[in-house]
């Protein structure tokens, strides 16, 4: 082993391209498309490094044209589960005793792999098998899963630096060990990013994973496993296992060897996983850890001094971009009764411009939203706001999925505060918005605050600088992630940690080292150099 104290590649995060027109990127990516959309392949599961394949499939499918399949896949259980437990089991002892900087060239590699020749794979992959834009599939696939893998390597090699002070006589030092048995690794549909970055997060720290994606973003998934294999990463370091929550889920976290669960998603489901956690603790060999973002119901607080162009343009940036299935999406706004009347035609001309349909045309700004299951319940909401006395379809409230899960922006306006589409998630292009008065700026600040369950991000518009301090300590609980006259969309890796709290999640910041520490447990070191000899203590001498 090298003693050289070797440091990575200052990371910086990866420039956006445009996919303006006449740009080799805007060809490239038409020409992936074009490929991916021409065959069906299979996806079997990884498991040691070896293809499995169970005879139960599921389809992937285009969700802006759900009847062209793009995938079939092979569905794991429980035997599956417990053969990939047995192979993080196996590879845990050398992955976990290979260097750091060799486990972090694994993943540097990779992401110039998808810098350079696989970056239009991964973004066709999300294009095709999420319904994402150009543009949101480039700052989603390509931009911040390179952001994660090159800033993670670096925070790795901070943690490491950290040492702890010293005393005459005595050296301390502590090391970052991976957590004893293997993290699960719970995935979503809407970020391809988030899912590279869930399993391989805690493997870069030397933990083993099993990873299942999202049913609905296998397609993009299989995508990241290959280029993860290309890059170098060993055999049963990472296992992929998509199938059914319950099928998949309840095994491993019944497995004595379960060290951990990476998750995003559903409030719901990561509640029911904490609790099975706290069921079956007497059976685990250590306390597991538990890390979680789980979601959202975003917010625009506007001031009446707001500039009205920029909280539009942030509205419709923040509440539709990729269909509002962002947990970070502008779902419910606060806006002064003086500037209503100017923010209501801004708002409805700006939507009603919007263009939607397939997101391989690059002239659309949205997709489809992502399965039937996501377009009933957002429809359900919409079909709401339609019957009720307490609100009006401002503009949208179109939908139609006979081709594909399309569903027009769609700004519901509320006389109550607490009104269902102000306090729920719904996770599709729905803004609600709530009109308050001037000179009632207070009460609208504590229904912000305390409407809402959730507490991951949030926006205020003031030009008035009193008025974005005031604001913002009101609402200083209110949002993991705050941003001051901007979208509460758009974290970027190394600049932006991402996570909030209450029913959003555990806050433990994706893009920082703060995540990375959840996956280790340190043990510190304390080497006396001349030990004492003798066990009385001066104070015991006569006097």
């Amino acid at each position: 082993m090298s003693n050289a104290r070797f440091r990575v590649p200052t990371a910086t995060n990866e420039p956006v391209l445009s996919f303006a027109p006449g740009t080799p990127e805007r060809a490239a990516l038409r020409t992936q498309c074009g490929a991916f959309a021409g065959e069906q392949i299979e996806i079997p599961l990884i498991i040691g490094g070896k293809e499995v394949r169970t005879g139960r499939t599921a389809s992937s499918v285009m969700p802006h044209r759900h009847g062209h399949v793009l995938a079939t896949w092979h569905k794991a259980g429980a035997a599956e589960v417990a053969a990939a437990a047995e192979a993080c089991k196996a590879a845990s002892a050398e992955w976990a005793s290979m260097s750091w900087d060799h486990r972090a060239s694994i993943f540097l590699k990779a992401a110039d792999l998808l810098a350079g020749p696989w970056r239009q794979v991964l973004n066709a992959a999300t294009v095709l098998g999420q319904s994402k834009t150009a543009h949101q599939a480039e700052i989603d696939a390509a931009c911040e899963l390179i952001d994660f893998f090159r800033f993670n390597a670096e925070f790795m090699q901070e943690l490491y630096t950290e040492q702890p002070l010293s005393s005459a006589g005595c050296w301390n030092r502590v090391e970052q060990r991976p957590l004893e048995g293997f993290v699960f690794a719970v995935t979503p549909f809407n970020f391809t990013s988030i899912a590279g970055n869930l399993p391989t997060a805690p493997a870069l720290m030397g933990n083993t994973a099993i990873w299942k994606p999202a049913s609905s973003a296998v397609y993009s998934a299989w995508w990241i496993m290959k280029l993860l294999e290309e890059a170098g990463l060993p055999p049963g370091v990472i296992n992929f296992v998509p199938g059914s929550g319950a099928e998949v889920g309840d095994p491993v976290l019944a497995h004595p060897d379960f060290a951990g669960v990476h998750f995003t998603g559903s409030t719901g489901v990561f509640q029911d996983m904490w609790a099975t956690i706290g069921a079956n603790i007497r059976n685990y060999r250590s306390y597991p850890r538990i890390v979680g973002e789980t979601g959202g119901k975003d917010f625009v607080f506007a001031h009446p001094s707001a500039d009205v162009d920029a909280l539009c343009v942030a509205l419709v940036r923040g509440a539709f971009e990729y269909q509002g299935q962002k947990c970070s999406a502008a779902s419910r706004a606060y806006i002064p009764r003086s500037l209503w009347a100017m923010v209501k035609d801004r708002l409805v001309s700006l939507v009603g411009s919007i263009e939607m349909g397939d997101p391989t045309e690059f002239g659309n700004f949205m997709g489809a939203v992502i399965d039937k299951g996501a377009f009933r319940d957002i429809t359900g909401y919409i079909d709401h706001a339609k019957a009720s006395p307490d609100a009006e379809i401002l503009v949208g409230g179109e939908y139609d999925d006979s081709e594909g899960y399309f569903i027009r922006p769609t700004v519901v306006v509320t006389t109550n505060p607490s009104f269902k589409t102000m306090v729920e998630e719904i996770f599709g292009p729905v803004l609600t918005i709530f009109v308050y008065e001037d000179e009632r700026i207070d009460d609208a600040l504590r229904s912000c605050d305390t409407a809402s369950a959730y507490a991951l991000t949030g926006a205020v518009f003031a030009q008035d600088r009193r008025a974005i301090v005031r604001i913002a300590d009101a609402l200083r609980n209110t949002a993991g992630n705050f941003y001051i006259n901007d979208k509460p969309t758009g974290a970027v890796v190394g600049q932006q940690p991402f996570g909030g709290g209450r029913a959003s999640g555990t806050n433990d910041k994706a893009g920082s080292k703060l995540n990375l520490m959840r996956w280790t447990s340190v043990r510190t070191i304390k080497e006396t150099f001349v030990p004492p000899t003798e066990y009385r203590y001066p104070y015991m001498g006569s006097d």
